[in-house]
This record gives C-alpha cells, sequence and structure tokens, in this order.
C-alpha cells in the first residue's frame, strides 16, 4: 500500500506513487535541489562568472538587473553582481565546510573520550561543554574575532572552536549506549584496545545525528560567516562574500535595492536547503519518526 486510501463521492481512489513518494521524500529532495545547486555554481563560478569580480567599470555603476552583459546588474563600483555572487558562494560555502569540519572533529574527539572513560573524564569535558554553553555563540565570536584580524582563516578557526558543543554531547549520548552493545563487549573481551572500539565499533553506529548535526551546521556557519561580514568583521573586501554585499547594498538600498535583496535571496535559499536536508536527513536516520 503507498499510503491511506482517499474516499472521494463514495469512490476509494488510491494515492499515485509520485505522489506519495514526494509526500514522504519532498523536502530531501527540495534541500538536495537546493544544496546541489548552489554547490555546483560555487565551484564553476570560474567558468560560470561572466565578469571578474572585483573589476571596476565607472560607466556601468548601479546598472539594474537584465541590463545588457549585467544579468543581475551592477553595483555602485560598476562590478557585475551575478560574478560576485558565485565567487561569494565559494567563500561562505567553504567558511561553511571548514568550520563544520572542525568543530565536527573537536566534538567527535571530545564525546568518543567523555563517554567511553566516563568517571572525571566525562565530568571535565562536559563542564567544559556547559562553560562553554553559557556564552552566546554568535557575542563569543564576536567578542574572539575582535582581537583578531579580521581573515578568512580567522573567521573558520574562530566559528569552528566555539561549535563543536552540540556534537560533542551528541557523540558522548550514543557512545554511553553503544559502549553497552553485545558486539562492543565482545570486542573487548577478544582484546580489542579502546581505540580499535572506539574508531572502528562505536563511531561508525554513532556517525547519523553527527551527519544531521553537521548538515545544520553548515547552515550556521554560512549565517555566521554573513553576519560577521555585515557587520565589517569578516571577509573584507575587495574579495567578495555574501554578508559583504549585503553590507554595500545597504548604503544604496533607496535606489538600487537588488544590491541587498539579491544576496538576501542567495543566503536565504542556501540556509533553507541545508536545514531541509538536515531536517530530512534526521528522520530518514531515525525509525521513531517515519513512524
Amino acid at each position: 500500500m503507498l499510503g491511506k486510501r482517499i474516499y472521494i463521492e463514495g469512490v476509494y481512489k488510491q494515492p499515485s506513487r509520485v505522489t506519495y513518494l514526494f509526500s514522504r521524500y519532498g523536502m530531501l529532495v527540495i534541500g538536495l535541489v537546493l544544496v546541489g545547486g548552489m554547490s555546483l555554481a560555487a565551484i564553476l563560478a570560474p567558468w560560470l562568472a561572466p565578469h571578474d569580480p572585483s573589476l571596476l567599470d565607472v560607466d556601468a555603476i548601479l546598472l539594474p538587473p537584465l541590463s545588457p552583459d549585467h544579468l543581475l546588474g551592477t553595483d555602485a563600483l560598476g562590478r557585475d553582481v551575478l560574478s560576485r555572487l558565485l565567487w561569494g558562494g565559494r567563500i561562505s560555502l567553504w567558511v561553511g565546510f571548514v568550520a563544520v569540519g572542525l568543530s565536527v572533529s573537536i566534538g567527535l574527539v571530545l564525546g568518543l573520550i567523555a563517554g567511553y572513560k566516563g568517571g572525571l573524564t566525562d565530568e571535565i569535558v562536559m563542564r567544559g561543554v556547559d562553560v562553554m554553553l553559557c556564552f552566546p555563540s554568535f557575542f563569543l565570536i564576536l567578542a574572539v574575532i575582535a582581537f583578531l584580524e579580521p581573515s578568512l582563516f580567522n573567521i573558520m578557526v574562530v566559528i569552528g572552536l566555539t561549535s563543536w558543543m552540540g556534537v560533542a554531547r551528541l557523540v558522548r549520548a550514543e557512545t554511553l549506549t553503544l559502549k553497552r552493545r553485545d558486539y562492543v563487549q565482545a570486542a573487548r573481551v577478544s582484546g580489542a584496545g579502546p581505540l580499535r572500539i572506539l574508531f572502528i565499533h562505536i563511531l561508525p553506529n554513532a556517525l547519523a545525528p553527527v551527519l544531521v548535526s553537521a548538515t545544520l551546521g553548515v547552515a550556521g556557519a554560512i549565517l555566521v560567516e554573513s553576519s560577521l561580514s555585515f557587520l565589517g568583521l569578516g571577509v573584507q573586501p575587495p574579495t567578495p562574500s555574501w554578508g559583504n554585499m549585503l553590507l554595500e547594498g545597504k548604503e544604496v538600498l533607496e535606489i538600487a535595492p537588488w544590491l541587498s535583496i539579491l544576496p538576501g535571496l542567495t543566503i536565504l535559499f542556501t540556509v533553507l536547503g541545508y536545514n531541509l536536508l538536515g531536517e530530512s536527513l534526521r528522520d530518514l536516520f531515525d525509525p521513531r519518526l517515519r513512524q
């Protein structure tokens, strides 16, 4: 059966397979399309961008969208908006992936150690998590960035070092459950060392919630980078990013609203895609949510 029967005017009708599949996997498909489309556009930016994103053209200042030779118009310095959006996507996605990779690596290691060792080790790690969670993440990032030189590397490192706590708690909870399973006990009895047990028997079975958290974390990292760049503390001009494009568009919002609308929509659809993908993966990996 593909789903519940629908009673219409005294006749039972079976939902079509397309309707059933979309109702069950629609969010996953939409998320994959948005994420895949944005990622592909960013990867192919050197070939898709019609102009140099930093090229100034005083004869083409504030051209509206659909102008000849400038599909999405130009900014206050005559730079092509489409080219800057494509190259800015590379920056935003790079920050998201690297920052999340760093935070997941730290969270995995600390969560595995805390959950497997228990006792004093667990207390130290979890109290450290509690201390980090006492500070609002964005304000903590702002405080750290204020003492560092604004750069892409610093942004990625700071976001990664201030966002590992959720992963650590997830992995610790999974490790506490998995280390009592029969196959882990059998591996321990057979003489397997702690590292082999952790990385061969426990880690692969604890990755599902981590994958969901990482997917959602990419969206969060993109938002943080855009916010920092909008405040002037992130990626510095002339390097394009969606955040500093919003900042530049704010100055001419009344006469050139597309300079704020276009990067804003790009951030919206990218973050929406990762959130839909993360929620769909959570539903797929958790059998209780599929019932």
